[in-house]
């Protein structure tokens, strides 16, 4: 694997504040840039809007970039190498994953419109956990971005390889921290229970959990999040706005993609109303909350736009009352809340 270089760019920016994971030498900041949209996620954006959007996280901080092969067929992760390649390689935690080797497939191309993006079908995805299959894809991960090293390699929802995945994608991947290739090992998934084990099994560093630790589903808390505070494991949340009812609640939302029911869109709703007694947004306490668990080391949000960018920037460093998260504790039966004022207000 062959460096492409460190860069010397000037930077002028505030960087978030560093989060070690696990016990690792791999770090998070607690607001962490999720790839997906400038992989197309869903709608089309150029190579110049998608190099504005990820200058803009830049300017306000972000530090930590996710991405995956699944993500536009490749699109994020040659992006996030675009944007990325020239800043000091110490100065950005960079993670991808494994478990999907992309191959070609002959022309004409249709759309990946199947699997939420917005780019010709150029490759299909197969998925490959074996020891061979991690090594494929890392060293095709590594192609695209035109970096010689990631951070953190998550296995890429494992849901039915969850075997495979433990007896020869983890020692793969263990093998590879061992070499000093990747500094930490990770699980990536929409569900709390395999995690779990894969926290009691392994000797893995972190989980990137969707959609389990939100405002509206805090099922993670009664079998991961012990587990990875006992184990010295950190999680970081993503999917905070369930897929978009925590962000702004209409009849039109969405549940973890899917219509949302309407129990869950009345109490969306209720909560909203509780956060605006405060002047709190309720998408500012969606992002918040999972980092008031010991356990949270930062926030995943998916952003594909400058102004998502900003907003969530701005979202983040806005001080929220104690009162409001006492309201919030009774309104939504919550036990961890943040502690005001966060670390993340000092960017």
């Amino acid at each position: 694997m062959t460096p492409h270089g460190d860069g010397g760019a000037t930077d002028t920016s505030r960087p978030l504040p560093r989060v070690p994971l696990g016990r690792s030498a791999a770090w998070t900041t607690p607001l962490a840039f999720g790839g997906a949209g400038v992989g197309n996620l869903f709608r089309a954006i150029d190579d110049e809007e998608a190099a504005r959007v990820l200058e803009s996280a830049w300017d306000e901080g972000f530090r930590t970039y996710d991405t995956a092969p699944h993500y536009g067929l490749g699109l994020s992760e040659r992006r996030l190498g675009d944007a990325l390649r020239a800043r000091p390689r110490d100065t950005y935690t960079l993670s991808t994953k494994v478990g999907r080797v992309l191959e070609p497939l002959p022309a004409p191309h249709g759309d990946d419109l199947a699997h939420g993006f917005a780019v010709p079908a150029t490759h299909r995805r197969r998925q490959d956990f074996t020891a061979d299959g991690v090594r494929r894809s890392l060293e095709d991960s590594l192609g695209r971005l035109g970096l010689d090293r990631v951070d953190i390699v998550y296995l890429h929802d494992p849901d039915d390889h969850e075997r495979q995945a433990l007896d020869e994608a983890y020692p793969a991947l263990e093998q590879l921290r061992a070499e000093g290739v990747i500094r930490a090992i990770g699980v990536g998934m929409n569900q709390s229970a395999m995690p779990t084990r894969f926290v009691r099994d392994t000797d893995i560093d972190v989980v990137l959990l969707a959609g389990r630790y939100t405002l509206l589903d805090q099922s993670a808390r009664d079998d991961l999040l012990p587990q990875a505070l006992h184990r010295h494991v950190s999680v970081v949340a993503g999917g905070v706005f369930n897929s978009g009812l925590l962000a702004a609640p209409c009849p039109d939302s969405t549940y973890d993609y899917a219509t949302a029911p309407a129990h869950l869109l009345e109490q969306a709703l209720h909560l909203q109303e509780v956060c605006g007694r405060h002047d709190v947004p309720l998408r500012a306490a969606a992002a918040r909350f999972p980092l008031g668990h010991p356990a949270v080391a930062g926030v995943l949000l998916g952003l594909s736009s400058t102004e998502q960018v900003h907003d969530a920037a701005a979202q983040f460093r806005r001080p929220v009352p104690d009162a409001m998260w006492r309201d919030l504790k009774t309104a939504a039966r919550l036990v961890d809340v943040p502690r005001e004022p966060y670390v993340g207000q000092r960017v």
